[in-house]
């Protein structure tokens, strides 16, 4: 897999987990530990995307 697909992928699970904790604070009785682990993983996601997508010197 190239770097390229790889970040795509990455950016297709982070745009899913934006959609999964949109969904989970709409619903009632929502548990705010699993939408804050959620986010999480999320912010891994944005972070590793960042790493990727930084020119290597």
């Amino acid at each position: 897999m190239g770097l390229s697909s790889h970040v795509d992928e990455l950016r297709k699970k982070h745009q899913k987990l934006s959609s999964v904790i949109e969904d989970e604070q709409r619903a009632p009785g929502s548990d705010a530990l699993a939408i804050a682990e959620l986010k999480r993983k999320k912010l891994r996601l944005k972070e590793e995307i960042q790493r990727c997508s930084v020119p290597q010197s």
